[in-house]
């Protein structure tokens, strides 16, 4: 039962019953439902910014596993990329070198897809920066690989009729070293260990015991085999022919003789100390048109991408040579 409210009339001093005009009661309903809503938005925005949906968790979950995945591909690509740029630096510095071809240009490999406006559709996503930095990389892989298959197709055709030549270049480490632990020095300033000074190494340095065999790295002719007083030692010198020689140094036994032809993989000699050399080891050489030259770049039959690497890293010691 509604309560009776009554107030005392000081003018008739007696308790009267008060009475609510229809229009205040309005306006007091008004009021109560308006505070009732604006609560009620308040507990909404509130527990909405603390309290998250199934939906919206499911969603949330949903951006965090995609988020995962895209660094994930966006490390996958990197590492594609990786071995993209050890072909083409194996296809600047190796085949087009032995086939005396130009070089693809640092503009056609790096050559551009189009501006970013392509990636401004996913600017517009949680995930976008992610997006659009993976769609980059992707394109930039793509694009490489496109210009690599072409590159590869020209020295296809250059291979082609070519196979004494071949046989004939340095293709094959001279010493067994699949496990690259014979590397002691490569081609560059090194210290001197009999001098104590920078000096220039124009070949490379394998140390292995006295009497390891020696092959030859391709087909050629024995133009020189002596020993030499500029302190190589005992050494061999093949001709190969199309201007490349190779040099064998530092050896304590021959095992072929001046001016005999020999094939690639076969034994000219045994390693030895011989010579200015400090340690049982061969220094070899690789001379192009009379220039020498890199020899790290010639082991292509030998050693896999990852092998190759390796091989560059140790090369670039830059520590005492042996001779």
């Amino acid at each position: 039962m509604k309560k009776e409210k009554f107030y005392y009339n000081l003018k008739t001093l007696q308790y009267e019953k008060v009475k609510v005009s229809w229009t205040t009661r309005i306006i007091r309903f008004l009021g109560f439902f308006s505070a009732a809503i604006v609560t009620a938005f308040l507990i909404t925005i509130i527990g909405g910014s603390l309290f998250s949906s199934p939906k919206e968790k499911m969603l949330m979950q949903e951006n965090k596993t995609q988020k995962e995945q895209l660094q994930y591909l966006s490390s996958s690509i990197e590492e594609l990329s990786t071995i993209v740029e050890n072909l083409q630096e194996r296809d600047r510095n190796i085949y087009r070198v032995i086939f005396e071809a130009e070089p693809v240009s640092s503009s056609v490999w790096n050559s551009g897809v189009g501006g970013s406006a392509r990636y401004q559709e996913l600017a517009k996503y949680n995930t976008g920066e992610l997006m659009v930095d993976v769609n980059m990389k992707l394109d930039a892989l793509k694009r490489k690989m496109y210009w690599q298959s072409q590159s590869y197709d020209e020295i296809a055709k250059l291979v082609h009729n070519k196979e004494e030549k071949l046989q004939s270049l340095p293709a094959i480490q001279p010493v067994s070293n699949s496990d690259l632990k014979r590397m002691a020095s490569g081609y560059g300033w090194r210290i001197d260990p009999v001098y104590g000074v920078s000096k220039f190494h124009a070949g490379m340095d394998f140390t292995a015991p006295t009497g390891t065999e020696i092959y030859a790295t391709g087909k050629g002719v024995a133009v020189k085999v002596s020993y030499s007083t500029g302190g190589y030692g005992n050494r061999v010198i093949i001709d190969h022919g199309y201007g490349y020689q190779t040099l064998y140094a530092h050896l304590s036994e021959f095992a072929v003789k001046q001016g005999e032809t020999v094939q690639r993989g076969q034994v000219i000699g045994y390693v030895g100390n011989t010579g200015k050399s400090v340690g049982p080891h061969l220094h070899y050489e690789v001379h192009k048109n009379g220039e020498k030259v890199n020899p790290v770049y010639f082991y292509y039959q030998d050693l896999d991408d990852e092998q190759f690497e390796e091989m560059i890293r140790l090369s670039e010691n830059t520590g005492s040579s042996l001779d």
